[in-house]
């Protein structure tokens, strides 16, 4: 599915010229364009023609703060740079960019969008990383072709996938299912939300998976009290 980015949004998610905080600490949680094909391709398909115009690569979803996060996380880890790493959403594959920026040469992305495959080629392309895969890909019925991943990664995905509104508890459970057939048993999950809690996570990816660590993202303080309007988690896959 494809989430990595958006050029506007009715959930708070898409403006991305404002911190994360900003951004995710108004979602209403409900069905929403947001979780729709249609959607996101017409998205994309802006975002291209914006960048075969003047090279800009358009906004990315959560912005530069949750791929350093994210990177900062694998360096800890110790990740290879030979893992095979799958970017869920691909997006217009910045994320990608800053994995093969920071040496990691065995990706793939995968979006359902046509759109934001050709956007993310012709950006990778640019920055000549000829060797990144980027397949057109629906996540949810992927048929088990994904396999021996060492690490997924999510920045959004499973967020638009919650809140398509055709299939939103169908298409949660098929997305657990697409993960745990795509990781390698003791492969890492990276996920970051803006419309679920830890809580929530923790119960959606409880069969089949460890929780690892929460990794530390911006709060807020409301009415006293004092929350998270993003959460990032990394999971372990077990048999």
């Amino acid at each position: 599915a494809s989430m990595e980015d958006a050029t506007e949004s009715t959930h708070g998610c898409g403006n991305m010229s404002d911190s994360e905080e900003d951004r995710c600490s108004d979602n209403d949680f409900g069905p929403s364009k947001l979780g729709t094909k249609e959607y996101w391709e017409d998205a994309y398909k802006k975002e291209l023609e914006t960048f075969k115009d003047i090279g800009d690569v358009g906004e990315i979803w959560f912005g530069e703060e949750s791929m350093s996060r994210v990177l900062r996380w694998m360096d800890k880890a110790k990740i290879p740079e030979n893992a095979a790493i799958l970017d869920i959403g691909t997006g217009n594959g910045a994320f990608l960019v800053e994995l093969a920026r920071h040496g990691y040469r065995n990706l793939t992305g995968i979006d359902y969008s046509p759109a934001s495959v050709e956007l993310a080629r012709s950006v990778l392309l640019a920055e000549d990383l000829e060797d990144v895969t980027v397949m057109e890909m629906d996540f949810l019925n992927c048929q088990g072709e994904l396999k021996g991943f060492d690490v997924c990664i999510d920045k959004g995905t499973f967020d638009a996938i919650s809140l398509n509104p055709d299939n939103t508890e169908a298409g949660k459970k098929l997305y657990v299912q697409s993960l745990k057939d795509a990781l390698k048993n003791k492969g890492f999950f990276a996920i970051t939300s803006c419309n679920w809690t830890k809580e929530q996570l923790l119960h959606r990816f409880k069969e089949g998976f460890d929780f690892v660590q929460e990794l530390p993202t911006p709060n807020f303080q409301f009415g006293g009290r004092t929350g998270n309007s993003v959460t990032a988690l990394i999971f372990k896959r077990v048999y």
